[in-house]
C-alpha cells in the first residue's frame, strides 16, 4: 500500500487526508493519506524516509513551504520562482517540488465569475501561500499589489522577487477592490482587528483558511456588505493538481467531493 501525508503545524485544521483518501476510494488506488504534524528538526527525516520509498508523495502545509527545499533535488519552475513547495514527487530518486498553490488559487478565482483584472489587492500575510497568490494575480494582470505582515521585513523580502508589490505596516488600511487574508489569524476563531468600516462595500473579502468555514474575517467583510468566500475551492483545486502529479489521474469534483468537506 502506497503512503502520502500532509506536514506541517498546527495540522489539525487540514482536510486533505479526508480528500484524498475519498479519491483513492473512488479510483480503486491502493493507498492511505494521513497528515503529520512535525517540527523543523524532523524534516530530515522525513526526507529519508521518502527517498527509501518509505513515503510515496508529500504535501506541504505552514511554516515548512519553504523549508522543505534544501531537502529537494528539483523544483519546478513555479516552485522555484515563488520558493514555495506545496508538493512533492520522487522520480527517478530525485525529490522534485512543485507549486500547485498558484493553480489552485487561480481556478478559485475564476470559479467565482469575478473580473480580478486591474484591481487592486491587499494581503494580509506574507508567508506560506503568499509567494504563489502574488504570483497567480500577476498572471491575471491585476493593477496593483499591496502586503502587510505583522513582521515588515518578511513582507519586504517579497518585494525582491516581484514586481508590482507595495508594502504596508501592519494596522493600516488602505482602499482596495479586494482583500486576501492569507495570515492564519482565524484557524482558532482569531480576529484580526483591522478596521475595514470606512471603505465602502461591494469589495471581494478572500480567506485560504477554509475549515472553518467562515472566519470572523468573513463575518466582518459580509456584515459590512462585501462578497465574501473562503478557500475551499483553492483547497480542492490545489489538491486536485497533486493527486494529478501522483497518479496521472484527474479526480472528480462535484457535490460528493464538496460534501465530504463539510466538518463533522
Amino acid at each position: 500500500m502506497k503512503k502520502y501525508f500532509v506536514i506541517g503545524n498546527p495540522i489539525d485544521h487540514s482536510l486533505s487526508p479526508k480528500l484524498h483518501n475519498h479519491w483513492f476510494k473512488e479510483n480503486k488506488i491502493d493507498a492511505i493519506y494521513d497528515k503529520k504534524k512535525i517540527k523543523e528538526n524532523d524534516l530530515k527525516n522525513v526526507f529519508s524516509e521518502f527517498k527509501e520509498n518509505k513515503i510515496n508523495g508529500i504535501n506541504v502545509t505552514v511554516p515548512f513551504k519553504k523549508s522543505v527545499i534544501p531537502y529537494l533535488d528539483e523544483l519546478s519552475p513555479e516552485a522555484d520562482q515563488t520558493q514555495s513547495v506545496n508538493t512533492i514527487i520522487l522520480s527517478n530518486n530525485n525529490l522534485i517540488g512543485h507549486n500547485t498553490d498558484i493553480a489552485g488559487f487561480t481556478q478559485a478565482i475564476k470559479n467565482l465569475n469575478f473580473d480580478i483584472k486591474g484591481k487592486k489587492i491587499f494581503i494580509l500575510g506574507a508567508g506560506g501561500v503568499v509567494p504563489s497568490i502574488i504570483f497567480a494575480l500577476n498572471k491575471m494582470n491585476v493593477a496593483k499589489i499591496i502586503v502587510s505582515n505583522r513582521t515588515k521585513n518578511k513582507a519586504e523580502e517579497l518585494k525582491s522577487r516581484f514586481l508590482n508589490l507595495d508594502v504596508l505596516d501592519w494596522g493600516d488600511i488602505t482602499d482596495f477592490d479586494v482583500i486576501i487574508n492569507a495570515t492564519s489569524l482565524g484557524l482558532k476563531e482569531e480576529s484580526i482587528n483591522l478596521d475595514f468600516s470606512k471603505l465602502g462595500n461591494n469589495k471581494l473579502f478572500y480567506d485560504v483558511i477554509y475549515n472553518p468555514l467562515e472566519t470572523n474575517f468573513l463575518k466582518e467583510g459580509k456584515k459590512l456588505g462585501n462578497r465574501t468566500e473562503n478557500g475551499k475551492f483553492m483547497f480542492v483545486y490545489q489538491a486536485f493538481e497533486a493527486f494529478k502529479l501522483w497518479h496521472g489521474i484527474e479526480p472528480s469534483i462535484n457535490k460528493e467531493t464538496l460534501e465530504i468537506l463539510s466538518n463533522d
